[in-house]
Order: C-alpha cells, then structure tokens, then sequence
C-alpha cells in the first residue's frame, strides 16, 4: 500500500488548474503509542471541466509560508504550469509563496478564515452596519488588543484579495480556460 500511496503523491497534474484551494485540516494521530496533534495539508484543484482533484496531501507539524513554498514547487514539478485562482487562508506569505512559483495567479483571501478569526475579537453589541464600522473605526484608532487580534489593515487586505477573480481578469499561460458565462477573460 505504501508504493500505491508513494505513486499517487507524484502522480502527473494538469498543465492549467483555474482554481486551487489551499487549506490545512488539525486532527489526531496515533503515533508510537501517543496521540499528537498534526496538521494534514490539502491542494484541491479544479481541473478546466470542472471537476475538482485532489493533488495532493502533506502531513506537517505546523503551517508555513516556506512549507507552501514547497508545495507549490512539488506541484510545479509534478506538471502545473498555470493556476488562475488559489483560495487561500490568511497565512503571512501564502500569497508571496504562490507567486514565487505561478507568479500569474491570482491569490484570494478565503472569507471563511478571515471571518473566524475576526470574531474572535468582536463584540456581538453592534446592532447595525454602521454601529460595526463605527467600533471597527473605533477599534483602528485605539491600540491593538493581544497578540492574535486581527488588526483593521487585515480586513483592508482582505477587501483588496477578496473578488480579484471577477475584478482583474487575465489572460493565462499555455491552455486557457474557456471563459465563464458573461466573465471577460
């Protein structure tokens, strides 16, 4: 089993990838008597016919901008030439990892991420639109709270990364991707 597992993780890839989701998933594994936390990494590709792919999985202690770096090179090595999109969570240097290896892909910030570790810090008082902006400006002008509080420039980074799909169309390398329904490419 470890050969077939060993042939799948350097399988071929597609040339084109239109998006690429990029997470990590925690769970418990039992190792030598003891259970550990680890971190099991995920590429999940969507191939141009719309079928989605799983390109591959990496068991790692911790996520990293370096580790990232090295997939992204694994996945450049094994065929992937171009990714359109990689959805990414909000990991410092994801972005300049994936550009490093397809410096043409656009990065969007995943707003699932951005969103759960935003309310870790907020207060559930805000009772319309403007009270939330009113304690986010609030918020930007006072000093910053803890060590994993997210700071206003996070959600302004996340404002800049999070439609470029729809915002910032180009034209990719090597095979296109026909074009969505009423999107320019």
């Amino acid at each position: 089993m470890l050969e077939e597992l060993a042939a799948w993780q350097a399988h071929p890839l597609e040339a084109v990838y239109p998006l690429i989701f990029f997470d990590a998933l925690r769970v418990k594994i039992r190792h030598e008597g003891t259970v550990r936390n680890k971190a099991v990494h995920i590429a999940l590709g969507v191939r141009v016919d719309g079928t989605k792919e799983v390109l591959g999985l990496w068991l790692e202690q911790n996520e990293g901008a370096k580790f990232w770096l090295r997939v992204m090179n694994e996945l450049r090595h094994r065929g992937t030439e171009d990714v359109l999109l990689a959805v990414v969570g909000g990991l410092k240097g994801f972005p300049e990892a994936i550009a490093a290896v397809f410096p043409d892909a656009m990065v969007q910030t995943c707003i699932v991420h951005l969103l759960h570790h935003s309310l870790d810090c907020v207060s559930y008082k805000a009772l319309d639109a403007e009270a939330g902006a009113a304690a986010l400006d609030a918020y930007e002008a006072g000093e910053w709270v803890g060590p994993a509080a997210p700071r206003p420039t996070t959600w302004k980074t996340f404002l800049l990364r999070s439609t470029p799909y729809t915002t910032a169309p180009r034209v990719c390398s090597g095979s296109c991707v026909p074009p969505l329904q009423g999107a320019s490419r």
